[in-house]
């Protein structure tokens, strides 16, 4: 005779443990599709009050696990714990409407026949509100407010109003109804380049302000590294890293996950002890205990134009970006006096670099380069 999972009717505010409101534990979450297996066994923790964002390839598993979260799917092994209750493992399972978490999708999912006031309505508990329609209305006011909205959009429709105030109106209506966790899958994707920018901004204030505990899912990196607390890169259903966006973005735990988060300069190199050699030279590691051959990883923007710089190469093309440019060079093997070598330290390869002058980057100039901070160390096969 199999046990049937026990629904567990309470409201947000039962079985807390109050040391640990807002606290998310996920613990070895596992999920299938069929015969294909789309979460092997999650885990992760979210501190109360912070954000973290979930970035991955499309794929990956990320807005399974968010659903898993938020009560939408069940998974097949694994937990999920929110301020100390347990909301699903085991023979627990607390409906998603009774598990206190707000959840803001890729298009806000707005009611297109409801009033921008009436969303937001919606999500209110009115029987908290003694004081009936006029205090829901001045709930519908004060959430506006607190998404930086004017109270006169309240009487408009969804389609009245831009795709930026969409999601701040998706917003307030998660909040009405006073989570612990919010949860945006892919909030920001569907907005314009500075639209997108500006409401993550307003978001992640409106969040912080009231302390609410934050996991959005994203495939953009940019996005993660600039809106979490904590950056968790997911692929192929696990959880490869899981840090503070810079220690994911200079430190990275394997070159899948680096060229995931951003361009990277890779290169083949000789390690003995501190230092590793290849066609820039002798470059500084972060600590590794790796040594012999590897392959080596530098951030563009760590490799610097310096007219004083030891390195050497000359401008291949540019990819201009407005506030910045790529630049490809081809290394060139004069170096100057005393810079250390070896049979890696060769030119003719081809590097990329970030430089903000443009009018520096012109095809066939050459420029001398310098080295800023520590390389990272990858098993010479990644």
């Amino acid at each position: 005779m199999t046990s049937t999972p026990t629904s567990t009717p309470s409201t947000p505010g039962d079985y807390h443990d109050p040391a640990a409101h807002g606290r998310l534990e996920v613990s070895g979450l596992a999920k299938s599709f069929g015969p294909q297996q789309v979460l092997r066994g999650v885990t992760l923790s979210v501190d109360p009050g912070s954000t973290t964002a979930i970035v991955g390839p499309s794929g990956s598993g990320k807005t399974t696990l968010l659903r898993l979260i938020a009560g939408f799917e069940r998974a097949e092994a694994g937990s999920v714990t929110l301020s100390g209750r347990t909301l699903a493992g085991g023979d627990a399972w607390v409906p998603a409407h009774h598990r206190g978490v707000g959840y803001v999708a890729q298009d806000g999912a707005l009611f297109p026949h409801l009033t921008v006031g009436q969303n937001i309505a919606f999500g209110i508990d009115t029987s908290r509100l003694p004081q009936g329609r006029k205090a829901t209305r001045a709930r519908v006011a004060e959430l506006l407010e607190m998404v930086s909205l004017a109270p006169a959009l309240a009487a408009r429709r969804p389609h009245e109003i831009s795709g930026g105030q969409q999601q701040r109106v998706a917003l307030a209506r998660a909040l009405a109804r006073e989570p612990e966790l919010m949860l945006l899958d892919e909030s920001f994707s569907a907005l314009d380049a500075g639209l997108r920018v500006a409401t993550r901004r307003t978001v992640a204030k409106v969040l912080g302000d009231a302390g609410i505990t934050t996991v959005l899912v994203t495939h953009d990196q940019a996005e993660a590294l600039s809106f979490a607390d904590q950056v968790a890169v997911m692929r192929d259903g696990l959880l490869a890293q899981v840090d503070s966006p810079l220690e994911v973005y200079t430190r990275p735990v394997d070159r899948a996950t680096a060229e995931f988060l951003g361009d990277a300069v890779m290169l083949e190199a000789w390690v003995d002890g501190d230092t590793a050699t290849c066609s820039l030279g002798a470059v500084r590691l972060a600590p590794t205990t790796r040594r012999g051959r590897v392959q080596l990883m530098l951030r563009p923007e760590q490799i610097r134009v310096d007219e004083h710089g030891p390195i050497r190469g000359v401008v291949v093309d540019t990819d201009y970006f407005g506030p910045e440019s790529t630049v490809r060079l081809e290394l060139t093997s004069g170096r100057e006096p005393g810079c250390e070598t070896s049979a890696l330290a060769r030119g003719g390869e081809i590097i990329s670099i970030r430089h903000s002058n443009a009018f520096i980057a012109a095809k066939g100039t050459e420029l001398r380069l310098r080295i800023e901070g520590e390389a990272i160390a990858f098993p010479p096969d990644a």
